[in-house]
């Protein structure tokens, strides 16, 4: 088979959404209609010994979220299906702003009783900014929650794009009936006990739910639709210009399938991606491909590190030797694997738009590239992120110093937490966006390398980097504290607003760079090649 139809078959995506808005629970839905579990486990049922199969990390089961982004591929239908199962919590949002570089269109979650949530908003933003097709899906549909058209309106004011609704739900909460679809021009009835009734627009008039006052009520919506509504346009759901919108309720497994077929027939294959020496596409016949997640002891038996690689071109063969852009060195790639989040099997071959494991001892860095030729481009870096929290950390029983070295060096290779060493007395510090991020470091350096460990909490503070090489150590002190990155650059934990504007007023000689401003951050990044 030619390598243009197998990537033509490939379907690429994340799911995002606001805590507990049902992400873990759709994507177990969607394993099942991929026949690659017999039974979805959901964050509800924790009692019952079942949990999410996307949830693999010990912490994720006890405290039924998603902490770390999974991966599971598995083929349906014509099609062969990569999701990237997301955090939802903002503690973890810099995990899920690099996954989204790996990418090809996403599935955007909202809660029917919540609408539009502040962490949806944050994720929606990085997605419109890479210009990634969305999907929406409206959640929750069998419980009381917000009129339709004003959850349409909120997309469209709140998000700032277009929408089109695919379906149309009658009814909510005790009144659901089930949902119109307008594409196949069906009734799809609720059933309840995850069943329902497809019933043909010829037939609906005939039937139980034809004369019910609900549906009826449904039609004259449907109508203000059509006339004021926007209309379907293919090209600009690929551009992420509009984003076609589907009811239903993944608990209640109602109107997930329907879903999942239209939204593989109308997500795009993998793209051409952006690297230093302009596009490259997913036809060339030439492996590459770029690392944007690394995770430690997936299996904590074998204390291994796999590196998470997005293939973005051409055909990877097992056994393959590739250049590892950034020191030039050639590695053979022996150990590879394909997931179904903790579960992996060895991979023979993969094709641009699927995500593969390689083992990694020791040498790969988040956002690496990896070709198969001598051209040696690189891909776009990928964003790092500013933390927000700092703490001092030490480890409690000085006996334990190597592994506290050891898993220090690993979950922050990860890009789960951020190192920094302050310059004056050689103190390790974290930085992380939220508490969260330090509970499970914490949990994970107990339970992965055996050590405790104490925090010493340093408050909020404001990171900057410093930009040139010469400037005068003297001009420092614990309020503008100087400190060295994981990559040996200099960088400035400001206390407060005020020690941060009046440092720069009277240090205008040192070039202070903000990482998310995105020229800085360029400006940065080439500072460190």
């Amino acid at each position: 088979m030619s390598i243009d139809n197998e990537i033509s078959k490939r379907r690429t995506f994340a799911i995002i959404s606001h805590p507990d808005a049902g992400k873990t629970t759709l994507t177990e839905k969607l394993l099942y209609f991929g026949k690659v579990i017999r039974e979805a486990g959901t964050v509800k049922g924790k009692k019952t010994g079942k949990f999410a199969a996307s949830d693999w990390m010990e912490i994720e089961k006890k405290r039924g979220i998603s902490v770390t982004s999974s991966v599971m591929s598995f083929p349906y239908h014509d099609f062969h299906v990569n999701i990237l199962d997301t955090p939802g919590h903002e503690d973890f949002s810099e995990d899920t702003y690099r996954t989204l570089t790996a990418v090809d269109s996403v599935v955007m979650i909202i809660d029917s009783t919540k609408g539009v949530e502040p962490q949806t908003i944050k994720l929606f933003k990085v997605c419109r900014m890479r210009g990634i097709p969305i999907f929406t899906f409206i959640n929750k549909l069998d419980r009381e929650g917000k009129d339709p058209l004003e959850l349409l309106s909120e997309i469209e004011e709140v998000l700032g794009i277009e929408s089109y609704p695919m379906n149309w739900p009658v009814g909510m909460g005790k009144r659901f009936l089930g949902i119109i679809d307008r594409e196949q021009h069906t009734v799809v009835q609720f059933k309840g006990n995850e069943q329902e009734e497809i019933i043909p627009a010829a037939e609906v008039e005939g039937s139980e739910i034809g004369s019910h006052p609900t549906y009826l009520e449904t039609l004259d919506e449907l109508e203000l639709l059509e006339e004021a509504g926007n209309q379907f346009d293919a090209d600009r759901v690929k551009r992420g210009e509009l984003t076609p919108v589907f009811f239903g309720s993944a608990l209640a497994n109602f109107g997930v399938k329907s879903f999942f077929d239209v939204f593989l027939q109308y997500a795009v294959p993998p793209q051409p991606r952006r690297t230093n020496q302009g596009f490259i596409s997913p036809e060339t016949e030439e492996f590459s491909g770029y690392i944007f997640k690394i995770q430690a002891n997936m299996n904590p038996a074998h204390r291994d590190r796999i590196a998470f690689l997005r293939v973005c071109s051409g055909r990877f063969e097992r056994g393959m030797s590739v250049q590892l852009s950034r020191t030039n060195k050639t590695l053979k790639l022996n150990q590879t694997q394909v997931f179904m989040a903790k579960d992996r099997e060895t991979v023979d071959e993969a094709f641009a738009g699927d995500i593969i494991g390689i083992y990694d001892p020791n040498v790969y860095q988040i956002g690496d590239t990896l070709t198969a030729g001598k051209d040696g481009y690189q891909y776009d870096e990928l964003p790092q992120f500013p933390p927000e929290m700092f703490k001092k950390v030490r480890v409690k029983n000085v006996m334990k110093a190597k592994q506290f070295r050891k898993g220090i060096e690993q979950l922050v290779q990860e890009g789960a937490i951020q190192y920094f060493r302050q310059d004056s007395t050689d103190d390790i510090i974290l930085g992380a966006v939220g508490q969260l991020q330090y509970e499970v470091f914490e949990y994970r350096m107990r339970a992965e390398y055996n050590v405790e460990i104490e925090f010493v909490p340093m408050g909020d503070r404001i990171p900057r980097w410093i930009g040139n090489d010469k400037f005068e150590k003297r001009f420092f002190d614990s309020r503008s504290l100087l400190v060295r990155d994981r990559n040996d650059q200099y960088a400035v934990l400001f206390e407060n607003e005020f020690t941060f504007r009046h440092f720069s007023e009277n240090h205008k000689e040192i070039q202070l760079i903000d990482l998310l401003q995105e020229n800085d951050y360029q400006s940065y990044s080439a500072t460190d090649k």
